[in-house]
């Protein structure tokens, strides 16, 4: 995730970085602008085409469908920036319950049982960021025993849960505080579950593919209606105009998958590392 002051907006317009949509869309841009100037030559200067033509009454198209496009990109990045954030109050939802968690085992808990928590807790943040970049990264088995071919968070909470459990049946853990750990433990499960629907659940294919068209579409049939009033102006501004629709698009691609490692997604290393230090800085009390 890139981090940046958002006040200092002027710095922002002229600074480029691998997130910026130009540097993908460049090459596409000096492609359709040079498709713009050949059609541009064949109308005007080779065909000789009328301005009164029925040709350029495909304008009024254009400006019949824009409004309806406006929305549709509108909904479309809407759509995805929902899906950015609502990943973020998730692993908030984890950040808050690993905390609230390592609170009430270190105050029912001997030293010995307290290390294993400490381990356990921020491990399972960390294997579920794994988990949802499709990796897998072995730690200590001699604490956590995982297996790279199952679901290793669901190996790390039930590990978890054995313990506690264990720890219960000592009386080292009475029922009603074991009834009071219960909702955090358990919820790691449901936050690892809202992590796959977002994950696993893109947008509609059919959708995403419209869009595509859509946007295509509108750009390949632009120059044969403001080729007369522009002239050979138009491609540098069809060049732009692709750079706004096609990184609306790209934007959202990237961000309605917020777990990766581009640019844009979720800072999941550093979330794991504020679990792990302040897990840490409790049990250290």
């Amino acid at each position: 995730m890139i981090y940046y002051n958002p006040k200092s907006w002027f710095s922002l317009i002229f600074r480029f970085n691998k997130a910026d949509t130009l540097r993908e869309l460049f090459p596409l841009m000096i492609c359709v602008s040079v498709y713009a100037g050949v059609i541009t030559f064949l109308l005007i200067d080779y065909w000789q085409v009328s301005e009164t033509s029925m040709l350029r009454k495909v304008i009024y198209v254009h400006q019949t469908i824009g409004f309806v496009f406006s929305l549709l990109l509108a909904f479309r990045i809407n759509s995805a920036y929902d899906r950015w954030w609502e990943g973020r109050k998730i692993w908030g939802s984890l950040t808050n319950n690993s905390r609230n968690l390592a609170m009430k085992l270190k105050h029912l808990v001997d030293a010995k049982e307290a290390g294993f928590f400490n381990y356990a807790i921020p491990l399972y943040a960390r294997a579920l960021k794994n988990h949802l970049r499709g990796t897998y990264e072995p730690e200590d088995q001699a604490i956590v025993v995982t297996d790279g071919h199952k679901h290793v968070p669901n190996q790390i909470a039930s590990a978890i849960i054995k313990n506690v459990y264990r720890l219960n049946k000592e009386g080292q853990i009475n029922p009603e505080q074991l009834v009071s750990i219960t909702a955090e433990i358990t919820s790691f499960t449901d936050i690892c579950g809202g992590c796959e629907r977002i994950k696993n659940t893109p947008i509609p294919f059919s959708y995403s593919v419209f869009i595509k068209k859509f946007i295509f579409t509108y750009i390949m049939t632009l120059p044969f209606t403001w080729a007369f009033d522009l002239k050979y102006f138009i491609m540098p501004i069809i060049g732009f105009i692709l750079f706004v629709f096609a990184s609306i698009e790209l934007i959202a691609e990237e961000i309605e998958d917020p777990f990766g490692n581009d640019a844009n997604d979720l800072p999941l290393d550093n979330i794991c590392n504020n679990i792990q230090k302040h897990v840490a800085e409790i049990f250290a009390e």
